[in-house]
């Protein structure tokens, strides 16, 4: 199975990256994937769409940067998508937004059909499996609406096929977790994302 895992955090040494590792290395030992790592902030990704990308956006070749045709080669091959990011202000980061705004464009995210509707281009994707922490309490994300969580299960979602599942691993109240509850949800969540791949890989 091809997975690509996107890193959202802009920092090294977070526990998102450490959660994306452990992902990376937990479906690399069991060899029945094909792992496509992106890291945004290593790649000093640009945020902003710019203004030549967005009047080439209305045209058939929407695509005119080295950095996201590769990223959109690479989504458009894979069978799984995976996002590891913190949750900041009830959203994505900036940069993980902007690489979605960037890279899910026409003939990567949607196409038109002979009737000028806009249908699904992804149909490739059989997996959707968002990773979130959370500074908030629970109770307090689901209040404010986890906007993000929706952006990925929903609106990317809709550009998959019928069929596309979705998993969702989220961390609360971060800051006041202790060492042993983070390793645990690491731990949890390596185990549960193989279980689902690997059982479909092996279809």
């Amino acid at each position: 199975m091809n997975v690509v895992i996107v890193l959202g955090h802009p920092s090294a040494n977070s526990y998102c990256t450490a959660i994306f590792e452990a992902i990376i290395r937990a479906l690399e030992d069991g060899r029945q994937h094909n792992v496509s790592a992106i890291r945004l902030a290593d790649e000093n990704f640009v945020t902003a769409m710019s203004r030549d990308e967005r009047i080439a956006y209305e045209t058939a070749q929407p695509l005119i940067c080295a950095e996201t045709k590769r990223h959109a080669q690479l989504v458009k091959q894979a069978d799984a998508l995976v996002f590891v990011y913190p949750t900041w202000w009830s959203g994505l980061p900036a940069q993980l937004k902007g690489w979605l705004e960037r890279v899910f464009v026409l003939d990567v995210a949607f196409r038109f059909n002979e009737k000028n509707k806009i249908r699904p281009a992804l149909q490739n994707i059989r997996h959707i499996i968002g990773v979130s922490t959370y500074g908030s309490p629970w109770r307090y994300v689901k209040l404010v609406n986890d906007n993000g969580r929706r952006t990925l299960t929903r609106a990317i979602r809709a550009s998959t096929g019928l069929r596309t599942r979705t998993m969702w691993r989220g961390i609360y109240a971060l800051d006041t977790c202790s060492a042993a509850d983070r390793e645990k949800f690491i731990a949890d969540t390596t185990r549960k994302i193989v279980k689902r791949l690997s059982k479909d890989a092996q279809r």
